[in-house]
Order: structure tokens, then C-alpha cells, then sequence
């Protein structure tokens, strides 16, 4: 799942948060004369990226990644300036396609919009910029159908701060797809105790997943594993992002931005524990690591062991694990853009 959220300059200054759940150039600047930061360093720790603690313009922030499919399917970024502060995490699926273009593409296409908007920054413009990327990506998959038909297949979503999740296990999410598709039986089915969206997919928010919204791509030469056996007439998941302002209070410390890999090991208040009673340099790490842990624990296994896994077959013991901890500066943010850090730009990188 993946998190985004954005802190601005205005007065009362708000953070937004949107649930939403190709490979571009990712050494391309976002901004002028921003720096742009790689974070991978595979390796170290066994982990995949990794930034112990960084400073930005809202206060500073943890990174820290761990890889279990044999290709890396989460992204991350972070875009620090003056217009405030980005955080994304790009929980992909399907392969890495829909969350590599996510994170080449959201938060351009969201200083463009807000640009067009003389500097506006709302809930419709976060909205555009989440539809105007699932158009991009449904562009690449037109052209990229015959020879590669899988990327329609693929897909990132997203898990909401300060809000509910969009998983077909929640009886909310049940009845809202009941009532959009209400001439389907088979909209929700119980599979293995797991409730799953056309006995496919759990997330009902995505960017990517096209074969599951243009039935055009619901066909060869799409591996049939994903085919739908009847034809669709309305999207079954949909890109439109569900948006939560929260103004920013005296006592708002940090926030945790993680993709569902963190949270099938640690409940909400378990992390914020553990980001509570240690210090924030590698405190991202921190959180993979007990995450890594309790996945040991129950297999019944020892971490030292579960370190030792095979890349082939570690994905049966947990998912890929994102984390990024912003450490919430109020000094900075209410004195706005004056004395503002060095711009800071970081993506993972392409070579994963």
C-alpha cells in the first residue's frame, strides 16, 4: 500500500493525506536546482535503501527499505522546497511497472497542476494529479499491450494516513463495491477466509491494474490467470483518491509512512512505541527490523535465521517492507520558506 501526503506553506498549514491504492527516468530533478538523492545501498543491513536520518523542510525524516520479492515492487520519494514538504510510498503489485511510474510521475504531474492553479492546493488538486497519472499509465499500457501485456496487470495502491484502509476484509469496503456493482454476485468472494475483489485482488483503490477497469485489456494476450471469464461495463477498482486534511497541532511529533508490509507485523500503536521510545537517527530501520522480527517469531523461526533466506523464496516470510518517518519541525513550519533547508529530492532508484 502506499502512503502520500503533503505539508504546504499556508497559513494554519494542513497536511493532506490521499489514499489511492514504467520505469521513467529517475534521475531527472524534479524541481530547479533541487539536489537528488539515491538512497539505494543494498547491503547494508540487509536492506535495500536506507537513510538514518536526513533534514528536510518540515524537520527531518528516516528512510529505511527492505526487499522480499525478487524484484523490488515498493518506491518511495521524498521533495522538499519551498513550496513544503512530499512523502510518497508506492506499494506496487503485479510487478514494478505501476509503482515505478507512480513515483516518476505523481508528484510532477501535482506541482504542474498546482502551478496551473496559480499555487492552489486542495483536495481537487491532489485528486487531478492522482487521475491525470492513472490516464499517463493507462497510456503506456495501450502501447505497450502487445509485446508487453502484463504491465496491465500491474498495480500500486495506497494506504491513507489518518483514515481507514481500502481492503475488501472490511465490510465498508464490501458494501460500497456491493452498491457500485450491485447486478454482480461475484463482485466480493470469501477465498480462504480472505475476502478478495473478484476473487483477485483485496485493495479496491489503485493506480495501474487496468485489466481490472478497461475491459479491453481483460483479454489476450494478458496472461489468463487474470482474465475475468465475464465482461465488465463499469471499473471494478477505481484511481479516485479518498482525501483526509488534518491541520497540524502542537503535539503532532512525527509521522509514519509504510506500506502493508510493515503493518501485517506491527499494529499502529506498536510502531508509534517504538518511534516514541528511541531515538530518530535510524529509526526507520528500526521498524523493519521488529516487523522482520515478529515475522520470525511466527514462523517460529529466529531473525537470525529469517536474515539467512534465500532471495528465491523469501517472499512466502513477508513482503516488501517501506518505511519513512517525518519528524515534524514546528519551528520551521511556522516560520514558512524563511531560512528554509537545502531543497531535497529523494527517489528510489532505477536500477532496482
Amino acid at each position: 500500500m502506499s502512503l502520500f501526503a503533503s505539508c504546504w506553506n499556508s497559513p494554519g498549514r494542513d497536511i493532506d493525506h490521499s489514499y489511492d491504492g514504467r520505469r521513467g527516468s529517475s534521475n531527472r530533478s524534479p524541481g530547479n536546482g533541487r539536489r537528488l538523492t539515491s538512497l539505494y545501498k543494498e547491503g547494508k543491513d540487509g536492506l535495500s535503501l536506507c537513510q538514518d536520518l536526513g533534514k528536510c523542510g518540515s524537520g527531518e525524516f528516516s528512510v529505511a527499505v527492505v526487499q522480499a520479492n525478487q524484484v523490488l515492487e515498493d518506491q518511495c520519494q521524498l521533495e522538499s522546497g519551498d513550496f513544503g514538504t512530499f512523502v510518497g510510498v508506492y506499494d506496487g503489485h503485479g510487478g514494478p511497472d505501476a509503482s515505478r511510474y507512480v513515483c516518476d510521475n505523481l508528484f510532477r504531474n501535482f506541482q504542474a497542476i498546482s502551478a496551473e492553479m496559480e499555487g492552489t492546493v486542495n483536495g481537487e488538486t491532489i485528486r487531478r494529479a492522482f487521475l491525470e497519472t492513472e490516464e499517463g499509465f493507462i497510456s503506456l499500457v495501450s502501447q505497450s499491450w502487445m509485446s508487453q501485456p502484463a504491465i496491465a496487470s500491474s498495480g500500486s495502491c495506497c494506504l491513507v494516513g489518518l483514515s481507514t484502509e481500502h481492503n475488501a476484509n472490511l465490510e465498508s469496503v464490501r458494501h460500497e463495491l456491493k452498491e457500485l456493482h450491485p447486478d454482480d454476485p461475484q463482485i466480493v468472494v470469501l477465498r480462504h477466509g480472505v475476502w478478495r475483489i473478484k476473487g483477485i485482488i483485496q485493495v479496491s483503490h489503485s493506480v495501474g491494474d487496468v485489466y481490472l477497469k478497461r475491459s479491453e485489456f481483460n483479454r489476450e494476450p494478458l496472461n489468463p490467470k487474470f482474465r475475468l471469464r465475464e465482461p465488465f461495463d463499469a471499473p471494478i477498482l477505481s484511481a479516485d483518491p479518498v482525501i483526509t486534511s488534518h491541520a497540524i497541532q502542537p503535539n503532532d511529533c512525527f509521522l509514519i509512512f509504510a506500506s502493508d508490509g510493515l503493518w501485517e507485523h506491527l499494529t499502529n500503536e506498536q510502531a508509534v512505541e517504538i518511534v516514541q521510545s528511541h531515538s530518530p537517527v535510524g529509526i526507520a530501520k528500526r521498524l523493519v527490523k521488529a516487523a522482520l522480527q515478529e515475522a520470525a517469531r511466527k514462523r517460529e523461526m529466529r531473525y537470525s535465521d529469517l536474515r539467512k533466506i534465500d532471495k528465491k523464496v523469501l517472499r512466502h516470510f513477508h513482503d516488501d517492507i517501506t518505511v519513512i518517518v517525518l519528524f515534524l519541525n514546528h519551528d520551521l513550519l511556522t516560520r514558512g520558506c524563511v531560512q528554509y533547508p537545502p531543497p531535497v529530492s529523494i527517489r528510489s532508484a532505477a536500477e532496482q
